[in-house]
């Protein structure tokens, strides 16, 4: 497989995982909010400057994504004790255990669904889960 082929395969996975975890009542993120929020999951209690370092987004960019995230209520922003100037980022619980709701669903629908032949769409999600095992 050559680099094109796996970023195209890489591309339609991200697809379906998104029609897999997605709902039309889910919030939707811009692609900086988003990749925001990822950063927060990773690194809990993370500067607003520490986000920004990571993400390559403007500080004022990351201060804002954070504000709007906040407001939505999915993350938690407080004042750091030891530096009253930095504010510490962590996703808010109702946020986390959401997002473990999302990612717990199973793709054999989706897959179903874009693979007509059910023997086939079966042998997808192994080799899928094939793949996993062998590449996280």
């Amino acid at each position: 497989m050559d680099g094109g082929r796996l970023h195209r395969l890489g591309k339609r996975l991200i697809e379906l995982s998104s029609q897999a975890t997605g709902e039309d009542s889910d919030l939707a993120l811009t692609p900086g909010e988003a990749a925001v929020l990822e950063d927060v999951i990773k690194h809990p209690a993370s500067s607003i400057s520490e986000i920004h370092q990571r993400t390559g987004f403007v500080q004022s960019h990351v201060s804002v994504s954070v504000s709007r995230l906040k407001a939505r209520g999915l993350v938690e922003a407080v004042t750091d004790p030891s530096d009253g100037r930095r504010t510490r980022v962590r996703i808010a619980d109702a946020a986390l255990q959401a997002i473990t709701r999302r990612a717990a669903r199973r793709i054999d629908q989706v897959l179903g669904r874009t693979i007509d032949d059910p023997a086939q769409a079966r042998r997808a999600t192994e080799l899928l889960e094939e793949l996993a095992d062998l590449l996280l």
